[in-house]
Order: C-alpha cells, then sequence, then structure tokens
C-alpha cells in the first residue's frame, strides 16, 4: 500500500475513485433536487451556477441535470463492482483449471474462451443482451462474459509459470491437497496481473453500461444511468449541449480514475518498471 500511495498515478486514480464513490453513498443527501421530478415549463434550462436551482441546468423533462448524474454514479458502479466479481470468479476459476489440470480441460476451456474472442467485445454484448433481453441483469451479466477470456488467459499463464515452482513442488511433496496448493500457493501468487486487469476492467465495465443503456439495452426507465442521460440529451445537442457535456464528464473521470489505478498498479507490481 506504501508503494501503490507513492505512485502518482495511483494516488490519483485512488482520489478519483473515493470521490465518485462517496458521491454514489450519499447521493441522496447530495443531490441538490429530486432527480425524479419533472417541469416541463424547465425543460433545457441553461447551466445557472453555483447560486442557481439548477447548477448545471434541465434536461427534456425539466429534471435536475445535477441530481441525475450523482444518482447515477450508483447504477455505473453497481454494474462495474457485479460485472467485475462475476467476471472474475469464472475467469480465474477457469483459468486455474485449465493451467493445473491441462491436456484435454485446459483445450476445450482455451477455445471456448478464443471463440468469445472472437467477436467485438461490445458486439457481443449487445448480441446477449438482445437475446435475452434488455435490462440491468443481463447487461452486467453479459459484460461479465466477454470480460472473462482476459482473465482466464492472465490466470492460466500464471498457473503455467507457477505450478513448477519450488515452493509448489515442496507443498506437493508434504501432502498439500490440490486445492490449497491452487489457491493458498499459486492464486495468491498470481494476484498483481490479476488486480490490474480488475481495476481496468471496472472503467470498461462502466463504458460498456453506458454504451448499452445508450442503446436502450441496459438500465430501463425510471432508473437513472449516464448512458440513457446521453440517449436522451443527443436529440439536443445544438440547443442543449450542457446535458450530454456533463454526464460525459462525469463517464470519462470514473473512467480516468480507474483507469490512472490500474496503470498505477502496474507500475508498482511489475519489476521491470522498477
Amino acid at each position: 500500500m506504501k508503494r501503490v500511495l507513492k505512485n502518482k498515478q495511483a494516488l490519483a486514480g485512488l482520489i478519483l475513485i473515493f470521490i465518485v464513490s462517496l458521491t454514489a453513498i450519499f447521493a441522496q443527501q447530495l443531490a441538490p433536487n429530486d432527480p425524479y421530478r419533472q417541469n416541463i415549463y424547465n425543460r433545457y434550462e441553461s447551466p445557472q451556477g453555483l447560486g442557481g436551482e439548477f447548477i448545471l441546468g434541465t434536461d427534456n423533462l425539466g429534471r435536475c441535470v445535477l441530481s441525475r448524474i450523482i444518482m447515477g454514479t450508483r447504477a455505473s458502479l453497481y454494474v462495474g463492482l457485479v460485472a467485475v466479481s462475476i467476471s472474475f470468479v469464472t475467469g480465474v476459476i477457469l483459468g486455474l483449471i485449465a493451467g493445473y489440470v491441462g491436456g484435454r480441460i485446459d483445450e476445450i476451456i482455451m477455445r471456448l474462451m478464443d471463440l468469445i474472442l472472437a467477436f467485438p467485445a461490445i458486439l457481443l454484448a449487445i448480441f446477449i443482451v438482445a437475446v435475452l433481453g434488455p435490462s440491468l441483469f443481463n447487461a452486467m451479466l453479459a459484460i461479465a462474459i466477454v470480460r472473462v477470456p482476459q482473465l482466464a488467459r492472465v490466470t492460466r499463464g500464471q498457473v503455467l509459470a507457477l505450478k513448477e515452482e519450488d515452493f509448489v513442488l515442496a507443498a506437493k511433496a508434504l501432502g498439500a491437497g490440490h486445492l490449497r496448493i491452487l489457491f493458498k500457493h499459486i492464486l495468491i501468487n498470481s494476484f498483481a496481473p490479476l488486480l490490474v486487469i480488475i481495476s481496468l476492467g471496472m472503467g470498461l465495465a462502466i463504458v460498456t453500461e453506458a454504451a448499452l443503456s445508450f442503446l436502450g439495452l441496459g438500465t430501463q426507465p425510471p432508473d437513472i444511468s449516464w448512458g440513457r442521460m446521453l440517449s436522451t440529451a443527443r436529440a439536443a445537442l445544438r440547443t442543449a449541449p450542457h446535458v450530454a457535456t456533463y454526464t460525459g464528464i462525469a463517464i470519462v473521470l470514473t473512467t480516468l480514475g480507474f483507469n490512472l489505478l490500474g496503470d498505477g498498479l502496474r507500475d508498482v507490481f511489475d519489476p521491470r518498471l522498477k
């Protein structure tokens, strides 16, 4: 942790993530207005600054843009955490099995991962949600599926590199079981590159969810998400660009925080960069 905090990129990423996380936790307290309250007479109000009622203006239904951006942090972080958690557990287990068992099982798992990687991630996610039906859960599931191959391949590579190391052979000689060797000796020593992938994966999950919601395949009304806000704002990009602009800034800053943290973790854990 000391090394992470000394890294400027990682520290900047942690600060951004901390701010976004606090915003999501205390969204109801921080929102200056009711994010669901509509007033057609206030539609597309320009940003009024800190002293005004609508600091960042209003959208097509007269709803406070700032309040909706604040509430939208919950959906974005929720999708990122759930999708990355599902992909992490699935990918790590598949990678451990493929690398440790080897043989035909390794071939089957890796060819399945290659099949998933053969499709562009966003197109595969759109296809999965289109088949299962548009909803937030299906969007999270689709995002998790497209992220599994990278985690599985990295985990498999780590297992192949570590399973012949002396400390693993010593554990086998002492009678340690396969599960103990996999989780206590191999997985723990493989965690550094996996942490980097998780951090970068959070940013990608947030962007992918925004893209799916923008297309109407993710978060459904009346729930608030940044992608839905961008979708409704595209009709007024010329007359009221503030709605899309500030929503896009929120997505960029959140994704930037996770990317900076991921790059910082890579610098900290990679001995070639020291």
